[in-house]
């Protein structure tokens, strides 16, 4: 029996309904055990790079690679995506996002989320009410009315990933995987409206680190579709190549997925993250600034190529990363900088193939549309096969070059303690320095630090980065404000300790659920 042990959220009788939690615990009881299962796979195999094997295209695998195979023709209102708006599922950011002009909007659960029981349940809610068009919101300061216009974005919705956990809704009093919650109340509330409307259930997954991950949500997919009576095909995934482990992975990927997939997406920020974690113990694939690692670097431009290649091969949609800026509305010389360097990074996408890109904010949805337009007249870019592009293992995980200084290091200090702060607070997608930063920036953050520490490397005066260093810079930037002092704590621990932990939003989610018992 399923229990629910979170703190009252208004609304959540319109979404912990009986028979929608009948369905998220039969998802839970036959597909849990594969989830831990596959979580057990993700160390033996870390186990493994960490004694230096190094990551590499699978032997086993290659037949599938070398076969002419294409995954399911696109959805019709996924044909075109040439610009996706993400975000976070408050009310608000929903409509907005919608109204936007964008193609897509991913509303997430995961990493622009901070997974506060309320903000996950109500997340739902809104969800709820912007498949049926009834979602409306007024400001509280402000009174301004929000509601939705004629010309909506297509929804997708990312669940969180496989290694975390919701704590609030127990199946044998434990914890379930988190995204079967966050999959099984959408698709069980959801999936005969969006048909009705002439759309679809349509996911993000992110953090897969393996085909056979890719292989278990095909799974649930099936089974969903089967418990609600509608087509096999109706799902369609997008799979986020965010760690490196997927990178030798994407042929596979897209073949257990074929006929719900969607195609692959660069999330080029938790890929640098997982890019450290992975190859942790290299000291030879060490990181200079964060600012420093463009997507000029040879691993990053060998990764996004291959994904275009691969993509693009077997007919799905290769989407570009995100722009992360925000409008500076007090500064229009630093506003068009900014723009200028959004500009720069479409261009760069829609030139070498990508079928679209991801924007944080409603302001930069026309600069990136425009771009696309110039450089994509048609739908997507799917007859560019990028014969061209040859990439190896060793591509794939070549250092990139630079420096480290002391202002990087309180760089990644300010932001990501700044973040943590505020994702403790409820908030996961959090403005700082004119950038709309997630989860992805703390975690590039920490694990940068970490590995500095790790394996001894100096800022470009002569110092060796230490955990005395790191403190020193902390208190210095922070000093003893209350406010910063849980964010702070978490931070120095994650990244100073001598064993890396492998996601910073696991001991975060501790201190979460502890202050939503104290409220």
């Amino acid at each position: 029996m399923m229990r629910i042990i979170g703190p009252p959220v208004e609304g959540s009788e319109r979404v912990l309904t009986p028979s929608a939690l009948g369905f998220v615990e039969d998802l839970v009881r036959t597909f849990g055990p594969r989830v831990e299962e596959l979580l057990e796979r993700r160390r033996a195999v870390q186990a493994r790079y960490d004694a230096g094997m190094k990551p590499r295209f699978l032997d086993e695998t290659a037949e599938i690679r070398s076969a002419a195979w294409t995954v399911a023709p696109p959805a019709h209102d996924l044909t075109d995506r040439r610009v996706e708006i993400t975000g976070p599922v408050d009310r608000k950011m929903i409509i907005n996002a919608l109204n936007s002009g964008a193609n897509v909007f991913m509303a997430d659960f995961e990493d622009a989320n901070s997974p506060t029981w309320a903000n996950c349940v109500t997340g739902q809610l809104n969800l709820i009410d912007a498949v049926r068009r009834t979602i409306t919101y007024v400001a509280p300061d402000t009174r301004k009315q929000y509601a939705l216009g004629s010309n909506l974005a297509t929804l997708l919705v990312r669940p969180r990933g496989f290694h975390l956990f919701e704590r609030h809704c127990l199946v044998d009093d434990r914890p379930i995987p988190a995204m079967l919650f966050d999959f099984g109340l959408y698709f069980f509330h959801n999936v005969h409206d969006l048909l009705a409307r002439g759309t679809g259930p349509y996911f993000y997954l992110p953090k897969l680190q393996s085909h056979l991950e890719a292989r278990l949500w095909n799974d649930v997919f099936v089974h969903a579709q089967r418990a609600g009576g509608v087509a096999p095909g109706t799902i369609r995934a997008t799979v986020l190549i965010e760690t490196l482990p997927a990178a030798f992975e994407m042929d596979e990927i897209l073949f257990e997925l074929k006929e719900h997939s969607s195609g692959l997406n660069c999330g080029r920020w938790d890929y640098i993250f997982s890019s450290i974690k992975t190859q942790r113990n290299d000291p030879a694939f060490l990181l200079p600034d964060r600012g420093q690692v463009t997507m000029e670097a040879p691993f990053l431009k060998a990764y996004t190529q291959l994904l275009i290649r691969t993509c693009h091969r077997r007919g799905a949609h290769a989407m570009g990363g995100m722009a992360a800026q925000i409008p500076i509305k007090d500064d229009p010389v630093e506003n068009e900088r900014a723009l200028e360097k959004v500009r720069a990074d479409k261009q760069r996408e829609v030139r070498e193939g990508h079928d679209g890109t991801w924007v944080a904010h409603p302001g930069l949805v026309l600069i990136a549309k425009q771009v696309f337009d110039g450089g994509m007249p048609g739908p997507n870019q799917l007859g560019r096969l990028r014969e061209d592009v040859e990439v190896t293992d060793r591509m794939l995980v070549e250092p990139p070059r630079g420096t480290r200084t002391e202002s990087g290091l309180r760089h990644n200090i300010r932001v990501g303690i700044r973040y943590l702060e505020a994702w403790l607070g409820g908030q996961g997608a959090v403005p700082i320095y004119n950038l709309m930063e997630d989860a992805a920036t703390a975690e590039i953050s920490r694990t940068q630090i970490w590995q500095w520490i790790r394996h001894g490397a100096a800022l470009d005066d002569g110092r060796p980065v230490t955990k005395d260093l790191v403190a020193q810079v902390s208190e210095e930037e922070f000093g003893s404000s209350r406010r910063y002092a849980a964010a702070r704590a978490i931070f120095l621990e994650v990244a100073t300790t001598d064993e890396l932990e492998e996601f910073l939003t696991l001991p975060a989610y501790n201190e979460l659920v502890a202050n939503e018992q104290v409220t």
